[in-house]
This record gives structure tokens, sequence and C-alpha cells, in this order.
């Protein structure tokens, strides 16, 4: 039987591994830990570095629960209950802007009247989208997918297309990935679901070392450098306005600190922000549906 206390159990060593390999990777920074417990129940592990080519990074666990609040309990449409939530999340905000940023989600949830599921996903936003390596993003979501179910890439692609845009600019927050949410008995059982959503956790860093190794030493221009920090603001204004997973932390009393990690170390706005030629190019990629691998 997949227990609760399995459950975190094997994030919290998802959270051990993926932090020592960024610190390999970055060369330089290191994670500074700052444990917290949230006053209705739990608490967690925020993590975050700040490195020779990792500008800002989170990679946060939390398992939280207790009472779950009226807010939450109304919108998934159930009656008073106690709930445990846990989760990994990972944001990582490059120097260098020809190295993407990346984010990461995996996690559970459940309550006292026998509800349970599991969510995440992974999704890619580039300052400057390359195709190749786009399809080399896709191509390793899916085949971390089709070990599990064949189904699960193209329904979940369609999801972070759906999930991950900014209705206000009418533009995808990146290139878009994977995203799920409540994949519960219907979907398999809970150790099923478990060995899916840790293979998803695991494929994090082959697929953010493809992205970072093949651009961060990439000479960059201070216009470049500009554009990155006028796209770190699309990214701010997605997770402040539109992101649920901000809300639900919010709506929880959860860590803020933990909550707004996710949020760029320096970013920018300039009033009709005029992009160039290249920049357009880019612009051009960030819609729905678009194909990458066939």
């Amino acid at each position: 039987m997949v227990t609760k206390e399995h459950i975190i159990a094997e994030l919290k060593a998802l959270q051990d591994r993926i932090c020592d390999s960024l610190e390999e990777l970055d060369g330089e920074g290191r994670f500074e830990q700052d444990l917290w417990e949230r006053p209705g129940g739990g608490g967690g592990r925020t993590r975050i570095i700040t490195g020779k080519h990792i500008e800002k990074g989170g990679v946060n666990f939390s398992a939280v629960g207790g009472n779950m609040p009226e807010k939450i309990y109304k919108s998934i449409g159930i009656g008073p209950n106690r709930f445990v939530a846990t989760g990994v999340s990972i944001v990582l905000h490059p120097v260098n802007p020809h190295v993407p940023i990346i984010h990461m989600n995996v996690r559970y949830f459940e309550t006292d009247n026998g509800l349970w599921w599991f969510g995440g996903g992974i999704d890619l936003t580039p300052h400057y989208v390359d195709p190749n390596l786009a399809t080399s993003f896709h191509t390793s979501l899916k085949e971390a997918c089709d070990k599990h179910d064949s189904s699960f890439y193209p329904e979940f692609k369609r999801w972070a297309d759906d999930y991950f845009y900014v209705r206000h600019r009418k533009e995808t927050r990146g290139i878009g990935g994977i995203f799920f949410d409540r994949l519960d008995k219907s979907r398999g059982s809970k150790a099923e679901m478990l060995s899916y959503i840790l293979e998803v956790g695991n494929a994090f860093i082959p697929i953010y070392k493809k992205q970072f190794l093949d651009n961060y030493q990439v000479q960059y221009s201070d216009r470049e450098k500009e554009w990155q920090l006028h796209r770190r603001g699309r990214y701010v204004e997605f997770n402040l306005v539109w992101d649920r997973g901000t809300k639900f932390g919010l709506d929880t009393d959860g860590n803020i600190e933990s909550i707004l990690m996710s949020l760029p170390p320096i970013t920018k706005w300039s009033y009709k922000y005029a992009p160039n030629e290249r920049e357009q190019e880019t612009l051009a990629y960030l819609v729905k549906d678009y194909n990458w691998i066939d």
C-alpha cells in the first residue's frame, strides 16, 4: 500500500537528487535551506541557489495539511475535511539569456474523506526559441510519458498549452511542455501514478542539462540581456495573475517566501517595448498547439 508517508519520503529524496545535480551543473552555487512550519499544520524545505550560471533558482519541498480552508473545499465541490498536500516545485532563472527558464512541479493531494490525486508538469520558457532544442525538450517529455501511457503526452501537452497561456497578452508563457492534474484512481493505481510523477521528476535534470550545456557559454549582448528582462516580466505576470499553484499557496496560508520564489531577481517593463526582428521570431512561436515533434 502506498501511504502519504511513502509519497512524502519519495518527494524529499527527489528534491535532494535535483539539488545535488544543479550544484554540480552550476559549479559554484550552493543551495541555502530554509526550514519552515505552517501554522495550520505541516511545513517544508525551501532551497534557493544564487550561482555563477543560475542567477536565481528554487527547489522547494512542502508537505502541509490540517483543516481545509472553506474556499478550497467549496472550489473542489466537497464538504469540510482535513487534507494533506505535498510536492516539489522548481523554477530556474539563468544568467545567460540563451538559457531558458524552466519550471517543474510534481505533487500529491488527499483528503480524509477518501479523495486523492497527483498533478504536476514541466514547461520551458526560452528567451530566444531554438527550434532544435524545443524539439529535444518535447521529445524527452514524450519518452517519459510513453513509458506509462502513450495517451499522456498528447493530452498533457494540450493541457500545458491551455494552462500556460498569458491570456491578457494572448501568448503562451513559453514553448509549453506537459501539465496534468487530478490523476486519480480512474487513471490507475496510486502506485502507478506515483511512479509516473517520479518519472517526470527524474527526467528534469537530463532535460535541463541539454538546454543548459548547449547555451550557457554563448556570448550575449546588452540588447539580448534587455530582452531577457522583458521576457521575465511576462513570467511574473503569469505567476501572479493566472497560476493556480500561487493562488492555492496563498489560500492555504503557505510560506509566502516559498510561494513567490518563482519570481526572477530582476525584471523589466517598458512602455510599448518594440521587439526587433529576432525577438519577433521568438514571439511567433508563442502560440497554442504548435507541434514540435512531427
